[in-house]
């Protein structure tokens, strides 16, 4: 073979190799666009996170933090209104039937129907209703409280709510209402909806857990009730629950914030944590019940004796913040990241 067809060769030859180097970074690239299914569950958010979960993604309202926020201009009334000298109240605590409990399921535990006494509130399908499944208050509590069940599924990281359950004698269950949401996305309840809590709202993103404690911070807004609402709602709520229309009292999903000022240093190291992640990511108004009464989920390692301490924060030490600039979409819980800068 002449030198002229050596050169040829070795030219055709690192042209063939450039081709197939081309095919396979266009292979790779075209192929490294994956659904949330798709990713491993413990990579999905560096949020709070449940059995590999996450509780809605980083971005979401819940997740986001609004110790920069602008302070709202209804603040004095909406806190003068709820109650200037009445005392923050923890509602939950180490026994099993103060707060809200959560239940975690199985990808076996079986679906079923339930009976709504709201069905147009409600999302159709079937429910993983297990026998063990924690009930708020407890098996026994009274027929006409919450009795609320918060479960999340952790094979499908969907959160599923009902409210008002009762197992019947046949072994069947009732309910109030019932929701499902899938963790991983920022999607809200349909505009105008109820859900297990009268705002409209997912009840287990605002649960305080231990499992903040003993992480050392609490990375999310809080579920707090007041006894008198606006016939209004804000974003994320998607729902009212009042007749009232002074625009004195504050609407359904309105957030407040523990003041920057307040001296929180004579508390002990779990309050702190408390307070701390009440400065920095605060609580969203949920449901109407009693004044400044935060919620959380009932666990044995919570000092109920150190929790009653929390008293020592009075309505006067909250305010109003403004995230109407935050929402980026009606339908969904994602922060507009433009509005934060």
């Amino acid at each position: 073979m002449r030198l002229r067809d050596h050169k040829l060769v070795d030219i055709l030859m690192v042209g063939f190799i450039v081709v197939v180097l081309a095919l396979v970074w266009h292979f790779k690239r075209t192929n490294s666009v994956v659904t949330a299914a798709e990713v491993p569950k413990n990579t999905l958010t560096a949020g709070p996170q449940i059995a590999g979960c996450p509780i809605f993604p980083a971005d979401n309202v819940w997740n986001t933090p609004i110790a920069g926020a602008k302070r709202d201009e209804h603040s004095d009334a909406y806190v003068r209104n709820i109650g200037v000298d009445k005392p923050l109240h923890p509602n939950f605590g180490s026994d099993p039937g103060n707060g809200i409990p959560i239940t975690i399921i199985k990808p076996s535990v079986k679906y079923v129907k339930i009976k709504f006494l709201y069905s147009d509130e409600s999302d159709q399908g079937n429910y993983p209703m297990s026998s063990d499944a924690l009930i708020e208050g407890g098996p026994n509590s009274p027929l006409d409280s919450d009795r609320h069940i918060i479960m999340v599924d952790e094979g499908r990281c969907m959160l599923i709510e009902v409210g008002g359950v009762v197992k019947q004698p046949d072994g069947s269950w009732t309910a109030g209402a019932g929701i499902k949401m899938d963790l991983t996305s920022n999607a809200l309840r349909p505009d105008g909806k109820t859900s297990t809590d009268a705002a409209g709202l997912p009840v287990l993103p605002g649960l305080l857990r231990y499992e903040d404690i003993t992480a050392g911070e609490v990375r999310h807004a809080l579920r707090f009730t007041v006894p008198k609402t606006q016939r209004a709602f804000v974003w994320p709520a998607r729902h009212f629950a009042s007749r009232i229309e002074d625009p004195g009292y504050p609407p359904m999903g309105q957030r407040f914030r523990l003041k920057a000022d307040v001296d929180i240093s004579g508390y002990s190291k779990e309050n702190q944590i408390i307070l701390k992640g009440l400065k920095k990511y605060g609580m969203i108004l949920s449901d109407n019940g009693s004044p400044w009464f935060l919620v959380g989920a009932p666990d044995k390692r919570w000092n109920d004796e150190d929790l009653h301490k929390l008293g020592g924060i009075k309505g006067t030490d909250f305010e109003a913040v403004d995230e109407s600039d935050w929402q980026m979409h009606a339908d969904s819980g994602r922060v507009d990241p433009m509005s934060l800068k």
